[in-house]
């Protein structure tokens, strides 16, 4: 199966950068795997914002694949219970799994129906520079779990 990460914006801080590299070097151990930035809409309503950033990640949505968008509104997973929903995708064939990490004001109604799952990292609020690392420590540690390695414990 593999992975891909989008995400609305670049990535401003150096520490950051090192993270999302760390991190996805490992998850590529694990499945093929690549990240798309997608352009950040600026000075327009956040509603019009909103739906132009979608508008561009739909047009990097494989057709043959199944999307999950990370929103702070979405369901909350345990790491192992995540590992699980990585695994059932792959193990039911998946060809192709997406994560999107949407910009400031979220997603597109659009966007949010055409998804399998929304899923949130953590009821606290964090900035979209800092999921990024975040959400794919939790993708290697999810891979990790599934292959009972000893990186969760």
């Amino acid at each position: 199966m593999k992975l891909r990460l989008l995400w609305v914006g670049r990535t401003q801080e150096a520490w950051v950068k090192s993270g999302i590299e760390e991190y996805a070097g490992r998850v590529k151990r694990y499945s093929p795997f690549e990240i798309s930035e997608v352009k950040e809409e600026k000075g327009a309503q956040p509603e019009q914002m909103k739906q132009r950033e979608s508008e561009r990640i739909e047009k990097l949505l494989p057709k043959n694949g199944r999307l999950i968008l990370l929103d702070e509104r979405g369901e909350q997973f345990t790491s192992p219970s995540f590992a699980g929903l990585i695994g059932t995708y792959r193990d039911n064939g998946t060809p192709e799994l997406t994560f999107v990490i949407g910009g400031a004001y979220g997603f597109s109604d659009t966007l949010r129906s055409s998804a399998d799952r929304i899923i949130a990292l953590s009821k606290m609020t964090f900035t979209h520079q800092m999921v990024r690392p975040f959400f794919l420590e939790q993708l290697y540690r999810g891979f990790t779990i599934l292959n009972n390695e000893g990186y969760h414990h």
